[in-house]
């Protein structure tokens, strides 16, 4: 066999099992997110009979069925009612809060460059928190009625946010800019709610309280559609930006020189994280590590490819929340511990843990 054609077959090899290589790492990641959506449905089981009532897992998913194929199974009406209209909103809310915590805690980390960034160390949270302080002490609101507190933590919750990307777009929309401008941002709006709490009185003082604690109780059918909504306009967004994001690790000047504007970018994913961190912590108050936690965890496990890193960080933020929602339902019950306690709870010391098993690296690729 001539050199050429002997050197042509060898290249063709090398390319097929490089090929077959690929094939086989991307099997091993949609593998991986497999297999925790599979826990998500057997924890979301295993959490809906854990209560006073006596409920089984096979209980339980018969109740989840007969409610899209009714008298298929036969369920006990009462079964029916507190699996349905109590239970399951509360996973359901836990599992798209989750999502979208630990799908913008990764963009941010990416963006920032800072494996430290999430919705909540970037005052997104201390907005929402003077939002109800503002609504409870001095009553102003921008809705009244039953979203008097939920209308006014999303408001300032964007406007927190908007202040951090208009400085930015100013001063120019740096890494650096963007994570000064919003420890800034989170020591002013959580001095004023400070503020705020001073003059309150025993109730109000309560109401802020229980609200900067962060809690699941507050999802119910009714409310779930308007965060899928605004879900299923705003992470594809995201989903769309993730080759530019896998750019952007390797510096902002070698992005420019492959056509990524790395300053829109940033002010593109800031904006639309803002608007899916709002949409969720108008309604579960303020529940911390997620957003921090999840994406260290997905980026150890299948590394640093945002293709594949932001759903899976996505998905393990549901599991880590709606895991922490069933202990702090059930640790000491009948006393139901609030949401946001328990993921710090459980967050810091995993947290610190893949802090000395992981290598430097695998916290930022």
């Amino acid at each position: 066999m001539p050199k050429t054609v002997r050197r042509i077959s060898t290249r063709a090899g090398k390319r097929s099992r490089m090929q077959e290589a690929h094939d086989s790492f991307v099997s091993a990641r949609y593998l991986f997110m497999m297999v925790i959506i599979a826990t998500i449905i057997i924890l979301t089981g295993v959490i809906i009979t854990l209560g006073p009532l006596d409920i089984s897992v096979a209980d339980a998913y018969r109740a989840l069925i007969d409610r899209f194929y009714p008298d298929y199974f036969d369920v006990e009406p009462l079964t029916k009612r507190v699996v349905w209209n109590i239970r399951f909103p509360r996973i359901v809310g836990g599992i798209l809060a989750g999502i979208g915590f630990g799908v913008c805690g990764c963009v941010m980390q990416a963006v920032l460059k800072n494996p430290l960034a999430s919705p909540f160390t970037l005052g997104i949270s201390a907005g929402a928190q003077f939002g109800i302080s503002l609504a409870a002490v001095i009553g102003i609101s921008l809705v009244g009625g039953p979203y008097l507190l939920i209308g006014n933590a999303f408001f300032f919750a964007l406007l927190c946010s908007g202040f951090i990307i208009g400085l930015a777009a100013i001063k120019g929309a740096t890494s650096e800019t963007l994570v000064l401008a919003g420890i800034a941002v989170n020591y002013f709006f959580s001095a004023m709610s400070q503020l705020f709490k001073y003059f309150a009185d025993d109730e109000q003082l309560r109401l802020m309280t229980s609200w900067g604690m962060g809690d699941l109780s507050a999802f119910s059918w009714n409310k779930i559609p308007l965060i899928l909504c605004v879900f299923a306009v705003c992470i594809p967004l995201l989903m769309l930006k993730a080759w530019d994001l896998n750019i952007m690790t390797a510096g902002d000047e070698t992005a420019k020189s492959i056509g990524v504007n790395a300053e829109h970018v940033r002010i593109f994913i800031m904006l639309i994280s803002s608007v899916v961190v709002a949409t969720v912590v108008c309604f579960t108050g303020t529940i911390s590590f997620i957003g921090l936690v999840a994406p260290h965890m997905a980026r150890m496990i299948l590394g640093g490819d945002h293709r594949f890193l932001i759903p899976a960080s996505g998905i393990l933020g549901a599991v880590v929340l709606v895991a922490a929602d069933g202990v702090a339902m059930n640790v000491i019950a009948p006393t139901v511990i609030p949401t946001g306690i328990m993921t710090s709870v459980i967050g810091v010391p995993f947290f610190m843990y893949l802090m000395l098993k992981g290598r430097r690296k695998e916290f930022w690729a």
